[in-house]
């Protein structure tokens, strides 16, 4: 690494300076801090609970791959007008991959260039009884 030179977050050096001064040095994200971060926005953006939802983050050329396998909410069956307005499930999937590439890309600071989204199950929201 030469003198002018600093490192970004994730180990990539980069050239950059701030405020006309380059610190020398490194930084060092550990791999359970992507897998925290990834986690969480997953669950939000998905609509399930983090304990839901499970995450794998390795590297890739170029960047970082990103496993997640997790429940999708769906309406109450009994809900026929919710029912027929839902997006089929395949499609659905796919504006999940987009919408997570983007905002993991930027929350990571790292390019996420593969996201594998395993959907396993459905889940309804829970009924509660009015008092």
């Amino acid at each position: 690494m030469r003198a002018d030179q600093h490192i970004i977050a994730g180990g990539a050096p980069a050239g950059v300076t701030t405020g006309g001064v380059t610190i020398p040095g490194r930084i060092d994200v550990k791999d359970r801090v992507y897998r925290t971060v990834t986690e969480q926005a997953s669950a939000t953006l998905i609509g399930v609970p983090r304990g839901d939802v499970k995450v794998d983050v390795t590297e890739h050329p170029g960047g970082i791959a990103v496993r997640i396998a997790s429940p999708l909410p769906i309406p109450d069956l009994d809900d026929t007008a919710a029912i027929t307005q839902i997006v089929p499930v395949l499609d659905r999937a796919r504006q999940l991959q987009e919408q997570l590439q983007q905002r993991l890309t930027v929350l990571l600071g790292r390019d996420v260039n593969r996201i594998n989204l395993t959907i396993t199950g459905a889940t309804t929201p829970i009924r509660r009884r009015v008092q």
